[in-house]
């Protein structure tokens, strides 16, 4: 099985904080289509509640290991990593396919994919665990990359911490297609349509 694979199929448990107010439509809990996402995702949004009490949210990079989420910070970041091991976490990805032009203001729009992640995160503490996770990280900027770079020195590694947050609580919100249209708006002279949006990676090293 390879790093990014994952045992487990079929659909997330929905749950009371993934149960979403409005737009229920656009919502899913399919595991396979939330995964990708997060692979296909350049970062992370992750939001909690630091030491202080006050609320945060960071964008971080970020790679998933089957069924975890991985995400890398500093120990002497607002994080406080250093000083507790577990709390409550909340993440977000989002890719944006497609800037949707409609004919009002109001339906203008995105086409996404976008997953939130609920969980308690806990820090990467066994030795084993974080290598392979930082290897893992640096493999996802490039295939092989790992093995053409030099590998973090004692000083490096007591300054980095890794965060695992578990895959148990997930929803994904998209939207696909064209513009929604007022039928009075119909035959307003304005272009309407969508403009494809791709994320492209000139070269890798």
């Amino acid at each position: 099985m390879s790093a990014l694979e994952c045992p487990h199929s079929g659909q997330f448990t929905q749950t009371e904080r993934t149960t979403p107010k409005r737009s229920r439509e656009r919502v899913t809990y399919e595991r396979e289509a939330a995964y990708q996402v997060l692979d296909e995702a350049l970062f992370v949004d992750l939001a909690f509640v630091g030491p202080d009490g006050a609320p945060r949210v960071l964008p971080t990079f970020h790679v998933r290991v089957g069924d975890t989420l991985f995400v890398h910070g500093s120990t002497g970041s607002s994080m406080g990593l250093g000083g507790r091991e577990e709390f409550a976490v909340s993440a977000t990805a989002t890719v944006v396919d497609g800037l949707v032009y409609s004919k009002s203001w109001f339906h203008h729009s995105m086409n996404y994919r976008s997953v939130v992640v609920h969980a308690n995160a806990r820090l990467v503490t066994d030795a084993d665990e974080r290598w392979n996770v930082f290897k893992a990280l640096i493999d996802r900027m490039g295939e092989g990359r790992s093995e053409r770079s030099r590998e973090a020195s004692d000083k490096e590694n007591a300054m980095s911490a890794l965060l695992a947050i578990p895959l148990e609580e997930v929803s994904i919100k998209q939207r696909s297609g064209p513009p929604i249209e007022e039928p009075e708006d119909e035959d307003l002279p304005f272009e309407n349509g969508v403009a494809t949006v791709t994320t492209t990676v000139a070269g890798r090293l």
